[in-house]
């Protein structure tokens, strides 16, 4: 069932104006580094893919800086490892969208596509950006599995798909059924995770060890 209407966009343009805080402080970077992306920043890998990831939203000197989701930070470090390991990425990972990195059956997206001050959206943001997540899930015909990268990328993805939230409990590991798809819940990949001991590689191998033993059993 489509999620969006009329082929909505999948992805805002560069100079989306829909968030007035985003606008500002993006307008604010893009004075302070004009060299930067300093814009939306758009889902990355194909569209004919079955596994969807969702992030919360673009760090300010990773994808903020870079115009590639989880590039330039640590984050991506552990993402980017993790999806090669397990099949869905290939090629070198070297933190520049001009790497040789690949997806292979997997798309990568945020549920907010602009950076927000202290990496903070609001609930209004991320209500204002959740058109653009609908838009992209609806472009994947073959999608099977979604990976929530955190409680906010997991309630903007119910949210997209109509579900009440308290049907579906976010916990790290857990595993939910969404209408035609399945959903993956994963503490973030942020830094602070790991460096706290929040997430471990161990922990978020074991997601992704399901996640691939799910898509192996799709046409």
């Amino acid at each position: 069932m489509s999620l969006s209407t009329a082929r909505a966009p999948a992805e805002p343009g560069r100079d989306c104006p829909l968030c007035p805080r985003l606008v500002a402080f993006r307008e604010l970077w893009r004075a302070n580094e004009p060299g930067w992306h300093n814009a939306p920043v758009p889902s990355f890998g194909p569209e004919d893919g079955r596994l969807l990831i969702v992030g919360l939203a673009p760090g300010l000197r990773g994808a903020n800086r870079t115009g590639r989701p989880f590039t330039g930070d640590y984050a991506g470090e552990l993402l980017y490892s993790t999806l090669i390991r397990f099949g869905f990425a290939t090629g070198r990972f070297e933190a520049r969208p001009d790497d040789s990195l690949q997806l292979l059956d997997a798309r990568l997206t945020n549920a907010v596509r602009c950076v927000p001050p202290e990496n903070k959206p609001t609930t209004e943001e991320m209500r204002t950006c959740r058109p653009f997540l609908s838009a992209t899930i609806d472009r994947l015909p073959r999608l099977g599995a979604i990976v929530a990268l955190g409680k906010i990328a997991h309630d903007q993805v119910l949210a997209a798909h109509g579900e009440k939230l308290s049907h579906h409990k976010f916990a790290h590991g857990a595993v939910h059924r969404i209408k035609d798809v399945v959903l993956f819940d994963s503490y973030h990949c942020s830094r602070y995770n790991t460096n706290t001991g929040v997430l471990t590689t161990e922990m978020f191998h074991a997601v992704f060890a399901k996640v691939r033993a799910h898509i192996d059993t799709l046409g």
